[in-house]
């Protein structure tokens, strides 16, 4: 039986579609919301995919879908954010065609959010795999929003090693900087997966080979329709024999904690710099000057995270 309640606030995104179907297929984790944000793709179309990942994996049970007005971000004067976005394919999702239906009465995710902890408090983990845009609005609606969650796990930001849009910010954070800062120094209990830890895990195409994927199963099919790609797209556009997969470490950080190594520490976001909106800034002096307010995910066992992985497979092709 699934002992832990789970929200997933996403962008899908090839990685995002991978981790989610996961997800969809771990018998532990009740996955009872999915949550579409504004960011690699449009709120909109983040929310066809979730359709879309949902159709294809099946799961015995289906969750809920929020809806987000957002738009995506602008990349035409940013070469690294158009790169991002291009090796996602057209609609985000790689070599998989999303729903097209019409939207039929849907749930904004800001308000699903809300509805959900209210009648679960103290029962929710929230994993976000996107910007923190939804949550912000959540927490404008209900002051006790954050305080009702179980556990916050936010897939962002980076310690130590800068950043992967820009020099200094990880994606999720520079999208929406005001909301990341809000949600981040808020005295809320929260972790945080940086891409300092996040990154350490990812597939080449040798790696991919290993994984014995049947595309005859449900989440067979959705891996060979976008890991595939992204790894073409990294080879042949960028030169990178390889893509990295923290979406799907943060799956791993929900359902097996065990793998990670933790601290507390203290960060704050950079709302106004030129050269570093959206940086997260974390107090590492030896005689820290701010009062701690997040725990981080420092370092990850990155072979168990490839062993949950194929376990999942290996489970699919049984179910088929």
């Amino acid at each position: 039986m699934p002992h832990q309640k789970l929200i997933i606030d996403a962008d899908p995104g090839i990685g995002d579609a991978v981790a989610i179907a996961l997800a969809l297929c771990d018998p532990t984790l009740e996955v009872i919301a999915l949550t579409s944000c504004g960011g690699l793709v449009t709120g909109e179309q983040a929310f066809r995919n979730l359709q879309t990942i949902t159709s294809i994996v099946d799961p015995s049970l289906w969750p809920r879908i929020g809806l987000s007005r957002a738009t995506a971000v602008c990349c035409d004067d940013s070469p690294v954010l158009s790169g991002i976005m291009k090796g996602q394919g057209t609609y985000g999702l790689g070599e998989c065609e999303p729903i097209t239906a019409d939207l039929h009465q849907p749930t904004e995710s800001a308000k699903l959010l809300v509805e959900l902890v209210r009648a679960f408090p103290g029962e929710l983990s929230l994993l976000t795999l996107g910007p923190l845009t939804n949550l912000q609005l959540a927490a404008e609606r209900s002051p006790s929003f954050l305080a009702d969650l179980k556990q916050l796990i936010i897939c962002g930001g980076s310690v130590a090693v800068g950043g992967d849009v820009t020099a200094t910010a990880e994606f999720n954070m520079f999208v929406d900087p005001d909301s990341s800062q809000k949600i981040l120094t808020s005295p809320a209990n929260k972790t945080i997966l940086p891409i300092d830890t996040s990154h350490q895990f990812g597939l080449s195409f040798d790696e991919y080979d290993q994984l014995g994927i049947d595309v005859f199963s449900r989440l067979g099919r959705l891996l060979n329709e976008t890991i595939p790609f992204a790894l073409r797209v990294s080879r042949n556009q960028l030169g990178r024999e390889g893509i990295l997969l923290p979406e799907v470490v943060a799956v791993a950080a929900v359902s097996h904690p065990e793998l990670f190594e933790q601290t507390a520490m203290t960060v704050d976001v950079e709302l106004t710099g030129g050269l570093t909106t959206g940086m997260t800034v974390f107090d590492r002096r030896g005689l820290p000057h701010w009062k701690e307010n997040i725990e981080v995910l420092t370092d990850v066992d990155a072979l168990g995270v490839k062993d949950y992985m194929l376990r999942l497979i290996h489970a699919s092709k049984l179910g088929q």
